[in-house]
């Protein structure tokens, strides 16, 4: 048996009660002490990423298969760094471009994957639900960095931990979520990470606003305990936080905007919009930015309020996190047999 790392967390039930779930499927449905209880494991691994020497042994003699059958570079180069750091030892799976291309089915490919006895699997899929299909079909973890419409978890977490940080940074003591007021801003409708960024910062008790053009907000937008606005300007108002979202067109069939200018002077978060927020209201993107568009490089390069770079160190840490416990069963860490 190996003993868990320490956590800061004698809140949280014993062993494997704090985090009970096999797979990280999403934030919906997670309790807020299972979400703290992954943000507070990731603190450790902020820790070891800033030091001289980034390397753990902890997922020693692990294989973690990285199978992304949607194209990405951040989150992919982000899963296989968090992977190595742990001492694992990491496959990426262009699935976009290899299996699935030659008529393989998402079942036949799960099998295959199950078969090769994988510790952890991470999935990225463009259809919603894909990776609940393969995690049914596969005896290991398996962890979404995507699928669809649907969910983005980690993203969620890693903005979560990005926002507790800096506010801590701050002075705020404990957490910091109760009452914070968060503006979500863009293409909401085609956005996953503005799902789980919603699930999470709610579930811990913030005040989430949701702005975007009436085409690119969803219908049931309202089921999700957040306030829906149109007028970014009056979403702005008295905000803690201002997350600005990718306007993603790829997934866009038909006329969502009447055009990039006209979507900047209504939805575009410049110096001039952002002294309608709070003072020292923080900025947050997940990238990649569409630079004057979304976002003006004023506001997004600005140290003192953009936290966007902290969100990419951030995702490394959350991830290990996550790699870390979701396997601590097959690890025999005492107290998750």
């Amino acid at each position: 048996m190996t003993a868990p790392p320490p956590s800061p967390a004698s809140r949280y039930p014993a062993g494997g009660a704090a985090f009970p779930h096999a797979n990280l499927l999403g934030i919906a449905g997670l309790a807020p002490h299972e979400i703290l209880f992954l943000l507070d494991e990731a603190e450790q691994w902020v820790e070891l990423n800033r030091q001289p020497q980034k390397r753990a042994t902890t997922l020693a003699g692990l294989t973690v298969i990285n199978a992304f059958f949607e194209n990405s570079t951040r989150t992919l180069l982000s899963f296989e760094i968090a992977g190595k750091r742990l001492g694992a030892d990491v496959v990426n799976m262009h699935a976009a471009t290899s299996s699935v291309k030659k008529g393989e089915t998402l079942i036949d490919t799960a099998l295959t994957l199950n078969a090769m006895r994988a510790d952890a699997i991470v999935i990225r899929h463009a259809s919603s639900g894909a990776v609940r299909l393969i995690a049914d079909k596969v005896a290991c973890p398996v962890l979404n960095a995507g699928d669809g419409q649907h969910e983005h978890p980690t993203q969620g977490l890693l903005d979560a931990l990005t926002i507790r940080r800096a506010l801590r940074e701050r002075g705020e003591s404990g957490e910091p979520f109760n009452g914070l007021r968060v503006v979500i801003c863009g293409d909401i409708l085609h956005s996953r990470v503005a799902r789980s960024n919603i699930h999470a910062l709610t579930t811990l008790g913030a005040d989430v606003r949701v702005c975007a053009p009436p085409a690119l907000m969803p219908a049931e937008i309202e089921g999700l305990k957040v306030t829906p606005f149109y007028n970014f300007d009056a979403a702005l108002a008295g905000a803690d936080v201002v997350m600005m979202l990718r306007l993603q067109q790829e997934r866009m069939e038909g006329q969502f905007i009447a055009s990039p200018r006209e979507y900047r002077h209504l939805y575009g978060l410049t110096l001039e919009r952002l002294a309608k927020a709070a003072p020292g209201a923080l900025v947050m993107h997940p990238g990649p930015m569409n630079r004057g568009i979304e976002i003006d490089s004023n506001v997004a390069d600005d140290m003192a309020r953009s936290l966007i770079t902290r969100q990419v160190e951030m995702g490394v840490a959350i991830r290990m996190a996550c790699l870390d416990v979701l396997t601590r069963y097959a690890r025999g860490v005492e107290g998750w047999e």
